[in-house]
């Protein structure tokens, strides 16, 4: 039977995630919700680091975060080019876990990988809930509620922001469970990850909470417009 999941957030490499909404993944497991994170690839590329150690960060971060499943696709790191075979293989996952929500990276970012990964996950997302959209496994067609995008890279003119002022120290956490990513050593290759991102993300976070009043805020984009179900006035 499927895990059914209240959402389902896709990153192209482990700690695309994190970097994006760590904390609002703690604030929503806290709280109950069912998170599952699906990285497509395994992040063979790395400059720093090796699969091995990737997955045990990746692993770390995950329960720290609370999350309920943590999977990886399997797909080429730096390969990841939108094809018929990468659509169905995310669809396949969104059709076993049957999220209400699910989470990608915003286009825009410097990293090709990121872009990509969004581009295949709205596709997936469309086909997955096509009835003769063929997958492996018996699954059932599943229409994903809503889609949205967090930043990895970009600091971009946000949609809305989540106000996560409370597990701060839970984001921060988990990006430190990425020492091989975050952490420079002697044996470091040169990277922007390696000079002070941490830092630079936490900043960023800070300067979306200013905008909303709060201390911290991680920030989301939407292809389409958010229902308010309540009073303008809070009343």
């Amino acid at each position: 039977m499927p895990n059914r999941l209240h959402i389902l957030s896709f990153g192209a490499h482990a700690d695309d995630v994190e970097i994006g909404m760590a904390g609002t993944i703690a604030k929503l497991t806290a709280d109950g919700k069912h998170i599952g994170i699906c990285d497509l690839t395994d992040a063979d590329l790395s400059s720093n680091g090796n699969v091995q150690t990737r997955k045990a960060e990746a692993s770390k971060a995950a329960e720290i975060l609370g999350v309920t499943e943590r999977i990886s696709l399997g797909l080429p790191d730096r390969g990841l080019f939108l094809n018929e075979e990468y659509i169905r293989k995310v669809a396949q996952t969104i059709r076993y876990y049957r999220p209400k929500i699910v989470f990608a990276p915003y286009f825009e970012d410097r990293h090709p990988d990121h872009g990509n990964c969004a581009r295949i996950v709205e596709e997936a997302v469309f086909s997955a809930g096509i009835k003769n959209f063929e997958t492996e496994g018996d699954y059932l067609p599943h229409r994903v509620e809503n889609i949205y995008f967090y930043m990895i890279n970009g600091f971009h003119k946000a949609d809305f922001v989540i106000d996560i002022s409370s597990v701060m120290d839970k984001k921060i956490a988990a990006l430190n469970a990425y020492r091989s990513q975050f952490e420079k050593t002697a044996g470091s290759f040169e990277t922007p990850l390696v000079n002070g991102y941490i830092e630079t993300v936490e900043s960023r976070e800070r300067l979306y909470g200013k905008q909303v009043g709060v201390q911290f805020a991680e920030a989301f984009k939407t292809k389409s417009p958010l229902l308010l179900n309540r009073d303008l006035l809070g009343e």
